[in-house]
Parts: structure tokens; sequence; C-alpha cells
């Protein structure tokens, strides 16, 4: 037998038809679908320095170019630089032969000792005064902008003028709202006050680029002397400077850091969250944490029998139950042109709890002229999908065939206290011994049969799939939890075809 570890070996498939494994999926309870990276919208919460943990909101951030305006990382291998301090012996009066101490710092890389005194950086009496290199092309990348600014603001200003007369003949609609048009102005990316410099006192165009016909000859050195690999910067290097691209080692300066962001994801159908991180830089903890192995069954392999082309072979599977509710796990077969069921699924006994109440408020006298129906007050918190997302075909090619088993076996709830039980506690569940060969706590060791097809040549690699539906308890709903059979398909990567015996 042969044992298979790493996590791309089991694969499930998204909504959308892609393959990930279960620690790069999510899991929506409100619409009760597998999301990967590309089901989700992703938002920005906060934007922080990796190292001083410091929050920046994202306006400065955007002046600031998405750097940290403190910390620094080294230009040779990009880690991060550290200030070290050294004492200096300086004399206030040349006369007097009493000498002071006095600390200066300067900047030293742990991983390559890459310092800030091998390009001539003197050291710095504090360790935020550290000079930055100066663009020379600052002032024309600056005009450039500025036309760029003008430029855009001037066909947002024509849009306007457009708008205004197709609606001569209508009310204004600051008449209706009452919104003042300094704000409308500030809504539509306009500045609120009409005397802005870029719409009064248009900037001057930018000098165009001529190219010059004189060009310097190529020094001598790179003819004549051999090339030191240990004195030329690599291409990452040079593109830490994209103003100036240094040549050779002795011109790199240090880099400030590049801002880290923390961002929320919202899933496209139901627009609800499925993962908030907290936003403290120093906490790892999230406020919304709906990942897919908090919610679907784990499945890894644990050993399967050598691999020949028309023979069975034996898989051994463990099933691994992350929630606090018993589960039932079954196996289908698996189509991969089939598509899945509609992505919005009503809800019965919601629907039937929502008639109800409209009712007893239809009966009630009204209080006021302000007050909401109850059916729009009883769906904030039960919010049907808005975006129907269709599923797609899987392109994955399937070379074995699996013995689907007609029996279910149940995985007994999570409990991390049986972790530590020796005693085999199997929860008096009476399996079926040809399906399931062990169980301990939430776990349970499932026993396939896999014949690869006929006619592989060796060394292919044997992909296997099959349909696991389990039922899913959904606690969204704190009054009655709701109960439903969840269907996922998943994908083995067993190994190598051998030959025969």
């Amino acid at each position: 037998m042969a044992h298979i570890c790493g996590p791309e070996v089991v694969k499930y498939a998204c909504h959308c038809g892609l393959l990930r494994s279960i620690s790069q999926l999510y899991f929506c309870r409100h619409c009760s679908k597998v999301r990967c990276s590309f089901c989700v919208c992703h938002e920005v919460d906060s934007i922080f320095c990796g190292k001083c943990s410091e929050n920046i909101p994202s306006a400065e951030a955007r002046v600031k170019k998405n750097r940290c305006s403190n910390c620094l990382v080294c230009p040779s291998c990009q880690q991060e630089l550290w200030p070290r301090v050294a004492a200096t012996k300086t004399s206030a009066n040349p006369d007097e032969p009493k000498q002071v101490v006095k600390k200066m710092h300067y900047l030293l890389c742990q991983f390559c000792r890459w310092s800030s005194r091998d390009v001539g950086i003197p050291d710095q009496s504090s360790v935020t005064g550290f000079p930055d290199r100066e663009n020379v092309y600052a002032n024309r990348l600056q005009e450039v902008l500025d036309a760029y600014k003008a430029v855009v603001l001037a066909q947002k200003q024509a849009k306007e003028n457009e708008k205004k007369k197709q609606r001569k003949k209508y009310l204004s609609y600051t008449d209706i709202t009452g919104v003042t048009a300094a704000a409308l102005r500030k809504r539509i990316g306009l500045p609120a006050d009409r005397t802005h410099p870029l719409l009064k006192n248009k900037p001057k165009k930018p000098d165009n680029a001529v190219a010059v016909e004189e060009v310097d000859d190529l020094p001598e050195e790179l003819f004549t002397e051999p090339v030191n690999l240990l004195e030329v910067t690599s291409v990452d290097q040079r593109l830490l400077y994209p103003e100036a691209q240094p040549v050779k080692m002795d011109k790199l300066f240090p880099v400030h850091k590049q801002l880290s962001i923390k961002r929320s994801l919202r899933c496209r159908a139901c627009e609800h969250n499925v993962s908030k991180p907290e936003y403290n830089p120093n906490s790892v903890k999230f406020k919304i944490p709906l990942f897919a192995y908090y919610h679907i069954p784990d499945i890894r392999i644990v050993t399967v029998e050598p691999l020949r082309a028309g023979q069975t072979s034996e898989l051994i599977i463990k099933f691994t139950n992350p929630t606090q509710h018993q589960t039932v796990v079954s196996f289908l077969e698996i189509a991969l042109d089939e598509p899945e069921e509609p992505e919005i699924k009503e809800v019965e006994e919601t629907m039937d709890s929502l008639n109800i109440q409209e009712k007893q408020h239809a009966s009630l006298p009204s209080m006021t002229s302000t007050s909401q129906p109850s059916s729009l007050l009883s769906l904030g918190s039960h919010r049907q999908p808005m975006i129907t997302i269709k599923p797609r075909q899987i392109f994955q090619t399937l070379n074995s065939t699996v013995e689907i088993p007609t029996s279910t076996f149940i995985l007994p709830p999570r409990d991390d206290a049986a972790e530590f039980d020796d005693s085999g506690d199997t929860h008096n569940i009476q399996d079926d011994p040809k399906l399931v060969k062990w169980r301990k706590s939430n776990k349970a060791f499932i026993r396939l049969s896999v014949t690869p097809q006929e006619g592989l040549e060796l060394k292919t690699e044997i992909v296997c799939g099959f349909a696991m539906k389990h039922l899913y308890t959904n606690t969204i709903f704190t009054q009655q939890p709701q109960k439903y059979e969840h269907k996922v398909k998943v994908f083995l990567t067993l190994g190598n075809l051998v030959g025969s015996e």
C-alpha cells in the first residue's frame, strides 16, 4: 500500500466549475453554496503596515503611494531593515582632548547582511531620519498628472452639461430632494467649488517628448573588463525603483515597505459576508469565518493499493465532521455535464412565517403614515438572493471508476475532548462492515473500490471522483435550525499507474 498526503490530492468542485482544495473554499450559509475566490466580492476593510501595525486611512495611503513612511525594506532581498546603533566619539572643541560618545543609527538587513553604509548613506542621530532617493522626473510626472486630471474633470463637466440640457423641461433634482448643488457635484466626482484651480486655471500642457539624435557611447569597461554578477542588480531589484532602475548594487537605496490590507469577502448571489476579519491589525481572528472546512466534511486519502489498469484496488479515505451536529453521508454517481440545482432556493417555512406576519399586521390599525409593512421589516434579516449565478461545466478527466456503496454512514458531532480519549467509543453506531473499516470520535475510515480504465499507459495519473451528499444543519435561524441535504462533487488524485505483477 502507498500513503498519499498533500492538500491538492483531494479537490472539491465549486458552484462555478473550478476545483479547489477545501482550505481554499468558502461556504455561504444563506444560499447554501460552496464558493471559491472567484465567486465572492473582495472588499478592502482596512489598510495597515505589516511591521509597525499602524492603521492608515485610504486617502492617506493613496497620497503615500501605498507605502509606510516609517518602515523600510532591504533593496537587495526585500526583507525588513532593522536599525542598529553604533557608538562614535566626537569632540565639541578641537582644542580639548575630552571626547563625547554619541550614538548613531544605521540600517542593517539580517537576512543578506546589506547595510546602509554599503551605499554611502551617512549614519543618522535618529531612527527615522534616513534620506529618501529623490526622483529626477518628479516635476515631469506632476505635470502629466495635472494634465490628465484636467481632462477627466472636463469630461465630467461636459456630461453634467448634457444632462442639464436633457432635463430642462423637468423639475430639477435639487428641487425634489433638497440636495445642494455643491453636494451633488461632489457626489458625481466634480469639485464642489467652481473656483477650483483645475477648473479656473487649467494647468500647462506638458511638453511633448523629443527624441535625442546623439547618444552617448557605451563605456569601454563593458568590453574590456569581465562582468561581476555580484555587482549587477537583478530585474526585481531594478523594478523597486521604476523611476531610476539602478544597474549597479552601489546605487540601491532603502525602499519604504508596501502596505497590507484586510479584506472582507461577500457572496455575489445573496450579498452576505462569508469572511470578515477584525479591524485591529494585531488580531488574526475573524468576525465572520464561513470557511468550507467548518461546515463540509473533510476528506483525506489514507492508503491506496497499487493501481493497475483494469484491476480493482482498495482505497481507504477518512471523513471528518467539523460541525457540532450529527450528519449522515452517502455516495452518489458523479456527472460532470449535469448542471446543479438553481441558485435561488425558496424556504417554505420562512415564506409561511412572512405571510402570517403580514396578515397580523393587516389586522392591526395603522399607527402612523411612516410605518413600513412587516414584510419589509422581516426581510431585513432574511434577504433573498439578488443575482442568479448559472453553474458551469466541470472540465476534469476521470480515468477510473469508483464502486458507489449503497449504504450510508453516520458521523458524530465534533468533540474536542474526544481527541484525548483512548477508550475507542463508537457511540453505539451499527455500521456496515464492508463500508466502514474503523471509526473514532467524529472520524470514520471508509473502504472503497477503484478500478482504473484499461489501455492506460504506465505512470499515468489516476483521478477518480464521486458526489458526496451529507446532512447539513443550518443554525442561521436561531428559533429552529433547518436541516437539508447538501451535495458536493469530490475529485481524488490517487497516484500513478504501475505495471502488472
